[in-house]
């Protein structure tokens, strides 16, 4: 039996007889809190003006689909985490689905490098943003904020997580401000809601097909919540809600703030700005710019924090799989946390962000997690052809179409990604 079956099976150390253990302590709310801080970044800022000058006034419509095309690999990944509820998950699958050592290791050192080069796209990013407030050197903002968030990221898991859901709180809080602004304003939000419909128009809905292309990019993240499953009080509900809920509320805060966006300005001056969100801010309400820059940095350091709590599980959950030496999954006594796992991600995350160009790596980041996406509805598609085992009490279980569907669509996404480098 491998290591993660044993695993499925014992949630303490004293009834696996086994090393110290991650506490199971996590509720709906903190995984939901931590799913939306990966999850909701700050792609959508720019992303606005790109969807605005697509698909105009139906570029609302273009985050929706988006949402549904993630929702295949949700139900994948609920099904799998429901399963295998353990760290390291996208490599546990892979493991059971198809047993093949390399490929577990390779699987997972390819989530740890796609969340350091986001981790530290997103540090880089951090410095042009904290710079405006403290004038010093690019390389030693970078430095201070790795250090901080790793500092804060070796807390115990219910702090360090409920620290990085109080920033995500203020970061959606930023865009709801926006909503709310259009609302206030009286800017026609409902009476112009049929203009976001293409109706019978084609050329409308290439505009919207090819945004929500677009559009799939700024949902990626959600995913990680399977990588605290193993810390869940009752993974087998709290997991599938969570995933869903968290795509869910994106989704509906995306299409909100898309519309109040495409309402208060039109696309065509939307799709010109740099900074659309902050144009659209200004327009509503006139207020000072920095109020909106306030707010991603915000957004910048929640997306390290939370980048840090998913590496230091994944490099924990490779150790107890026995694919990385023991030493780097040992757990602090005081804290239950992977401090070491957690050290080594922010160090990579620090080297990464001051010493490598980092101009391409955020797509690289996107094509790597389109990969891994069809690597999980592969592995779901497998075990569901293979096992006729009976599965455990509450797991969730998605109609064999869905990951089928999953793998096209991933799979489709990261052919025509890949083709428009060229």
């Amino acid at each position: 039996m491998r290591q993660w079956e044993r695993e499925v099976n014992s949630t303490t150390a004293e009834t696996a007889g086994m090393r110290p253990r991650l506490a199971r302590i996590l509720t709906l709310s903190h995984a939901v809190l931590y799913g939306l801080g990966v999850t909701i970044g700050a792609g959508i800022y720019v992303l606005v003006s790109v969807a605005a000058g697509r698909a105009g006034m139906h570029a609302p419509l273009a985050f929706l689909g988006a949402a549904a095309v993630m929702g295949l690999s949700a139900a994948s990944f609920a099904e799998l985490g429901t399963r295998m509820p353990v760290s390291a998950s996208e490599a546990a699958y892979v493991d059971r689905a198809f047993r093949l050592r390399w490929f577990t290791i390779v699987t997972g050192l390819l989530v740890i490098v796609t969340a350091i080069i986001s981790a530290a796209t997103i540090s880089a990013g951090s410095a042009g943003y904290v710079g405006v407030l403290l004038p010093l050197p690019g390389s030693s903002i970078i430095a201070g904020v790795v250090l901080t968030m790793g500092a804060i990221s070796c807390l115990a898991t219910a702090s360090s997580i409920t620290f990085a859901g109080v920033m995500t709180l203020i970061e959606v809080g930023g865009l709801l401000l926006i909503v709310g602004a259009g609302f206030s304003e009286g800017v026609g939000l409902i009476e112009r809601l049929p203009e976001a419909w293409p109706g019978g128009n084609p050329t409308a809905w290439v505009g919207v097909f090819g945004t929500a292309m677009i559009a799939v990019f700024s949902f990626i993240g959600f995913e990680h919540l399977v990588n605290i499953a193993e810390e869940m009080k009752t993974p087998s509900k709290t997991l599938p809600r969570a995933l869903f809920v968290t795509l869910g509320l994106t989704a509906v805060i995306y299409a909100g703030v898309t519309w109040v966006a495409v309402v208060t300005v039109p696309p065509d001056e939307l799709a010109r700005s740099p900074a659309p969100l902050a144009l659209v801010f200004e327009r509503l309400t006139g207020m000072p710019l920095v109020t909106m820059s306030a707010i991603a940095i915000i957004a910048t350091l929640n997306g390290i924090i939370v980048h840090m709590i998913m590496i230091s599980r994944v490099i924990y959950g490779l150790v107890q799989q026995g694919n990385l030496p023991q030493v780097l999954g040992r757990l602090n006594p005081h804290t239950g946390t992977p401090i070491v796992a957690t050290l080594i991600g922010a160090t990579a995350i620090l080297v990464f962000a001051i010493f490598v160009p980092l101009e391409g790596l955020a797509k690289l980041t996107s094509q790597c997690t389109l990969g891994l996406f069809t690597l999980v509805n592969m592995a779901l598609i497998r075990i569901k052809m293979t096992e006729t085992i009976a599965l455990p009490p509450g797991v969730f279980i998605c109609p064999f179409w869905v990951p089928v569907a999953g793998v096209i669509a991933s799979a489709a996404l990261l052919v025509i990604d890949i083709a428009l480098i060229g």
